[in-house]
C-alpha cells in the first residue's frame, strides 16, 4: 500500500483528510473496490447467464440481500440482464442506507434527494405492491433520470416525482384514488382531477417552456413540480387542488411517511471514484467543492434543514435514515448533535442489521461508518432515528 506522501494528492486536501481523522490510503483503493449490482426480486436465475455473457464471476454478498460484487472493471451497461431492466448498479453501502429503513409492503416512503436514482429504484422494490414512494430532488435534469429509471425497471406505479428543494417540500402522502375518482369529484364536472400520466405536454405549455427556459435548480421558494406519478401512487383521480395542501404538525403526526431517507449533498470526500474524477477536473475544482470553508459552511447548514424538514414529515414512530457519501465528522457527527439538540421528538436507534456489516462505530454510538478499505465499498455514513411522543 502507499503511504501518503506518495499518494497523487494535493497538500491541502491531505491536510483536510488529516484535519478529519480520515485515512488517506483510502484513495489508493480504487482497483481493490469492487463493482455492486442489485438483482430485481424474481430474477436471481440470472446470474449464471449474467456470468456466462460478461465472462466473469460473480460473488453473493451475505450480508445484504440481493446484492453481489464483480470486479471494478466490468461494465455492466452493456448486458442483457441490465438493458433489459434486470440488474442496476448501486454500492453496496448505499443499499446498507436502505436496508437501515426496514421498509415493509404498505410503507409510504420519502427519498428527499433522490437522485441518481438508485436507491429510489431499491426502496420501490421494497415496497412492492403496496404503499408509495414519493422522491424529490432540487435538480430538475437529475430527477428526469430517475424517472427514466423507473420506467427502465418497471418499477414507477407506485411512484411519484417532485422537483422541489427538500429543505421546504411539506407534501405528505395522499389517499389512493388510481381505481375511481371519488363520487364527489364524479358529480362536479368543474373539479380538476389528475389523469393518468403521460410524458405529452399540452402545446401551450411546450410552447412557454422554449420561450421561458426553464431552471434546472429550483430555489425554496418555487412550489414543488410534480414531474411523474405512477397509476397506483394515490394521485390519479386526486382533485389538483388537494395534492399540495399544507398538513399541520399534528396531522402530520399520523398522516405522515413511515419512513425517510435522507441522503443529503455532501462533498463526496468518502466516494474513491469521485476524488479520483478531480484529476481530470482539476485539483482546484477540488478545492473548491470540498475544502472552500465558506461551501463546507453552507454545506453543514443545508444538511441540517434536510434532515430536519425530512423529520418533520415522518410520522410519530417512524423512522428516518440519514446519511452521506463523506466521513467528515462536520457533516454527519456534528450534523446529529445539533439536530438533536434542536428536536427534542427524535431519537438515535440502533440499525440491528449493522452488526452484519463490514463497517465501524461512528463517534457517537449507533452511528457507522462504511470506507474502502474496512469495507470494501464506497464511504458512506449512515445514522437512523425515530420520532416519539414526549
Amino acid at each position: 500500500m502507499e503511504d501518503a506522501a506518495k499518494l497523487p494528492l494535493p497538500e491541502a486536501f491531505l491536510n483536510f483528510l488529516h484535519s478529519n481523522g480520515i485515512d488517506p490510503s483510502i484513495y489508493t483503493a480504487i482497483h481493490s473496490t469492487p463493482r455492486f449490482i442489485r438483482l430485481k426480486p424474481g430474477f436471481e436465475d440470472y446470474i449464471e447467464e449474467f456470468e456466462a455473457e460478461m465472462k466473469c464471476k460473480v460473488e453473493k454478498l451475505e450480508w445484504l440481500e440481493g446484492f453481489y460484487s464483480l470486479s471494478h472493471d466490468i461494465q455492466i451497461a452493456g448486458s442483457r440482464a441490465y438493458q433489459e431492466g434486470k440488474i442496476y448498479g448501486i454500492d453496496a453501502s448505499s443499499g446498507a442506507a436502505v436496508t437501515a429503513l426496514h421498509i415493509s409492503p404498505g410503507d409510504h416512503v420519502l427519498d428527499l434527494c433522490a437522485a441518481p436514482g438508485a436507491k429510489l429504484c431499491m426502496i420501490l422494490d421494497l415496497v412492492g405492491d403496496s404503499g408509495s414512494v414519493t422522491g424529490v430532488d432540487v435538480a430538475r435534469h437529475r430527477l428526469a433520470a430517475c424517472r427514466t429509471m423507473v420506467q427502465k425497471y418497471a418499477l414507477g406505479d407506485r411512484c411519484r416525482l417532485f422537483v422541489a428543494d427538500g429543505t421546504t417540500f411539506s407534501v405528505i402522502p395522499v389517499g389512493f384514488h388510481s381505481d375511481c375518482i371519488s363520487c364527489e369529484s364524479k358529480s362536479e364536472e368543474s373539479v380538476d382531477v389528475f389523469k393518468e400520466w403521460t410524458s405529452r405536454r399540452p402545446w401551450k405549455e411546450r410552447k412557454r417552456a422554449s420561450r421561458c427556459g426553464t431552471p434546472q435548480l429550483v430555489s425554496r421558494d418555487q412550489p414543488p413540480e410534480l414531474i411523474y406519478y405512477g397509476r397506483h401512487s394515490g394521485v390519479v383521480g386526486l382533485p389538483k387542488g388537494e395534492l399540495f395542501k399544507t398538513a399541520s404538525d399534528d396531522e402530520i403526526a399520523s398522516l405522515g411517511y413511515d419512513k425517510v431517507l435522507v441522503d443529503a449533498e455532501c462533498t463526496h470526500d468518502g466516494s474513491v471514484k469521485h476524488i479520483q474524477k478531480f484529476e481530470h477536473w482539476g485539483w482546484r475544482t477540488l478545492e473548491r467543492r470540498v475544502l472552500d470553508a465558506e461551501r463546507t459552511d453552507h454545506l453543514h447548514a443545508l444538511q441540517l434543514n434536510l434532515l430536519t424538514n425530512g423529520f418533520r414529515l415522518l410520522k410519530v414512530g417512524g423512522s428516518l435514515v440519514y446519511s452521506t457519501c463523506s466521513l467528515t465528522v462536520a457533516q454527519n457527527e456534528d450534523v446529529l448533535e445539533q439536530f438533536l439538540k434542536e428536536n427534542k421528538t427524535a431519537e438515535l436507534v440502533e440499525i440491528d442489521a449493522a452488526r452484519n456489516w463490514p463497517c465501524k462505530g461512528g463517534r457517537i454510538p449507533k452511528t457507522w461508518r462504511f470506507d474502502p478499505l474496512a469495507s470494501q465499498t464506497s464511504g458512506l455514513f449512515v445514522a437512523r432515528f425515530t420520532k416519539v411522543v414526549i
